[in-house]
């Protein structure tokens, strides 16, 4: 939100309380309080009809430091916040002088001036790596009367702001308007699905502004030289968080927000769905899958899109007796093929669905002020939202799904979750303003930990649309809805490095597009990027996605990516422990592995798969395809080309080739089976070199499908020949070799 007119006017009505010096430093066991006047103070009479703003600069975490800012202290406590993981088991040093007062937690310290124009740095040793200065900080009043505060923190030279959500736009956010709000705006627009208060700098730090409620950031586009970012009421908390890398923020802030869990190694397999508005029955699910099999495409995973329901009954739970009339012995066959069964599933309850009287007499549903069931006629005639802030209404909710479970199926699509109105009263007496994004995470929550009783831990998995901070504890994630074209393919991408830059460990999107019905270019060139993502899943709106409705060789091309993917699970499942451990994306940006390269700072078209493994997706049907490489030699894993970095690369792919090129010096375990994921990754593992250094030495570690310990080996190359010994851990047998160039 911008409250200026250019830099030196406010804007009509404004008016803004800014701290002008520091009258007093009060210091607490872990931190301290500054009372900053708005004026200065020359005499008691200065002290009189004059406004204080209150500052507290604490660490809720190592390396990590908190700020509030606040006027008015008189407001009620307002719900929901954020379930962060806090503690007071680490080191913090606070030091007050005559000329700063300063906090040290970790490598990050806060200092603060105490004499002259109001001036918070923060710094790593003696380097400041951003500011708030003395026109940052705001208690701001507009025209209407509605109360905001807002800071601000200086951008260098050069520095790039990163995530904010999943967002599709401009992949560096320098320049834009953000706003931290839930909508269902598809993935052509300003709005996202999964808005989360957290960016992270090219400088090495973080900053996440904990509020779950609409937040306002203005990154170098109000002020250029500094991101501002605001909310409405008497006061402001963030955190900024320390690096140095990029790398480093990311595991702060999951260990502050949450981690992902882990997910089960059948769900890295091939998703195929019914699509959305389509026609089907257990005729059309059964030819579909007969049709994969026949073609030999490793499958592993079906969806039942919304249409699994009744019409106008969604959501009530109950398959449509004219087309599924015997569920439970359908999810037995689909389970002796040794497939895994989702089904669609949302929080909104049709008027004509049962569920709807049901959770209207026990007080289940949202309801207005004067008492009565919020609705409304979009999406569903009638519809009401289930009221998560119910612990009664969670079980309800949870024992419908329960019921699916027994009968079969293994996982849920939780779609929705974003229309949340703020004109409601919560069970709670949670605040409707602080609902609208967190209902996400109740929502999510409520699902998976469901399975995870179910199932067990590690078994639980999600197909989710909308979250917020926290809500990557809850995977998978998917992009939402997309149109079936090249430029939608992109800005798709955009969006998944997006979220992978705000804490979320995996994420998927539809293989094809979801609008509309892709040409056969679109789509095979789509497969390619969907298999060499965390997850992968063909499904539509209005057509099918199975490759033989497009042409014979989209047959073919899936067959070689899904393979692909299934010979790469030792690598991805060691990738995918990082995630859920250390809190890094499996799918990364540029930047958190070559944070030192400026020329990566702005790339939004390629990534890496884990450390170790560089994608280019080509977004053009002539195969036409210009990426960067970092310096190394980099090889590509299907052709065995070698290439030399920096530089950009321009190539030219038929549907079977993408840019997917391994670093220089990685060591990629390949399994040696094709037609599942879930198998034992360390039995027979082939350990391959890419461009590796004379006296190299590298441990690999290969986790096990159950979760167990895995194996470990460390593998050697002494300029000639490489060597690999085990480690720990057990496999039934292992290979060595180093990949020689094309045409060695």
């Amino acid at each position: 939100m911008k409250f200026t007119d250019g830099y030196w006017q406010l804007r009509p009505g404004v008016s803004v309380l800014r701290p002008r010096v520091v009258e007093s430093v009060e210091v607490e066991e872990r931190g301290f309080t500054v009372y900053a006047p708005t004026g200065a103070i020359n005499g008691r009479g200065d002290t009189l009809n004059r406004p204080v703003v209150t500052v507290r600069f604490f660490s809720p975490a190592a390396g990590v430091v908190g700020v509030t800012i606040g006027h008015h202290a008189g407001g009620l406590p307002r719900e929901p916040r954020f379930g962060l993981h806090t503690g007071t088991d680490h080191p913090v040093t606070v030091d007050v002088t005559g000329l700063t007062a300063s906090l040290t937690t970790g490598g990050l310290t806060v200092r603060v001036r105490l004499v002259d124009a109001w001036q918070v740095d923060f710094l790593r040793g003696d380097e400041v790596v951003t500011s708030s200065t003395e026109r940052s900080v705001g208690v701001v009043t507009d025209g209407q009367g509605r109360a905001f505060v807002h800071d601000r923190l200086a951008l260098g030279v050069g520095e790039t702001i990163y995530g904010l959500g999943e967002r599709f736009g401009t992949y560096v956010k320098n320049g834009q308007v953000v706003d931290v709000w839930n909508a269902d705006g598809g993935t052509a627009s300003e709005q996202a699905y999964k808005n989360v208060p957290f960016y992270l700098s090219s400088a090495g730090y973080g900053l996440f502004v904990d509020h779950p409620e609409h937040v306002s950031f203005e990154v170098g586009s109000e002020v250029v030289s500094q991101t501002q970012f605001s909310v409405a009421g008497q006061s402001l908390t963030y955190h900024v968080i320390d690096g140095p890398t990029g790398k480093d923020v990311l595991r702060r802030y999951t260990a502050l927000t949450g981690r992902p869990a882990r997910v089960p190694a059948w769900s890295y397999g091939l998703w195929l769905s019914t699509s959305f508005t389509t026609s089907y029955d257990e005729k059309t699910v059964t030819e579909f899958i007969d049709g994969m099999a026949e073609r030999d495409l490793p499958l592993s995973v079906f969806h039942f899109d919304c249409f699994w329901m009744r019409q106008f009954h969604w959501v009530d739970f109950i398959w449509d007796p004219q087309t599924f009339p015997d569920p439970a012995g359908m999810l037995r066959r689909l389970h002796e093929r040794g497939l895994k069964v989702c089904v669609w599933i949302n929080p909104y309850i049709a008027q004509r669905s049962y569920l709807f009287e049901e959770g209207r007499q026990a007080g289940y549903l949202v309801r207005n002020p004067d008492g009565s069931v919020w609705q409304w006629d979009k999406w569903q005639a009638g519809m009401a939202l289930v009221d998560f802030t119910n612990p009664d209404a969670v079980d309800w909710y949870a024992g419908k799904l329960k019921a699916l479970l027994d009968m079969g199926v293994d996982c849920f699509k939780t779609d929705f979750g974003e229309r949340i109105p703020t004109d409601v009263v919560w069970h709670d007496g949670a605040d409707p303003q602080r609902m609208h994004n967190y209902y996400s995470y109740l929502y999510n929550r409520a699902v998976f930990e469901l399975l995870e009783r179910e199932r067990g831990e590690g078994e639980a998995v999600l197909f989710a649309r909308s979250a917020t901070a926290g809500g990557q504890q809850f995977p998978v994630h998917w992009g939402g809805d997309c149109e079936s074209t090249f430029v939608a393919m992109a800005e798709s991408l955009r969006g998944g490095l997006s979220l992978a830059a705000s804490g979320f460990g995996y994420w998927s999107h539809d293989i094809g597009g979801f609008e509309g019905t892709p040409d056969p270019a679109v789509f095979k060139r789509w497969i390619a990027f969907g298999l060499l993502s965390s997850h992968s899943r063909l499904h539509g709106s209005g057509s099918y996605r199975v490759p033989w409705a497009y042409d014979a060789e989209a047959v073919d091309v899936l067959r070689h990516f899904t393979r692909l993917k299934l010979a790469l699970m030792p690598y991805l499942a060691a990738v995918a422990e990082q995630a859920h451990t250390e809190g890094l994306p499996m799918m990364r940006p540029m930047i958190l592995e070559f944070p030192d390269d400026p020329a990566v700072a702005h790339l939004d078209r390629q990534y890496l798969l884990g450390p170790d493994v560089l994608v280019a997706p080509v977004m053009r049907a002539d195969g036409r395809v210009t990426y960067y490489l970092p310096a190394g030699t980099w090889t590509n894993l299907l052709s065995g080309q070698r290439l030399t970095g920096p530089g950009w690369v321009t190539e030219e792919h038929d549907f079977f080739g993408v840019p997917v090129l391994a670093r220089p010096g990685a060591v990629l375990p390949f399994g040696t089976v094709s037609d599942r994921p879930d198998y034992p990754w360390a039995d027979g593992v082939r350990l391959r070199l890419y461009a590796p250094t004379e006296g190299q030495r590298t441990r690999v570690r290969v986790p096990a499908p159950d979760g167990g310990p895995g194996a470990e080996f460390e593998v050697t190359y002494d300029g000639q020949v490489a060597g690999v010994s085990l480690i720990s851990g057990e496999s039934s047998g292992y290979t060595c070799e180093v990949v020689k160039a094309e045409g060695q």
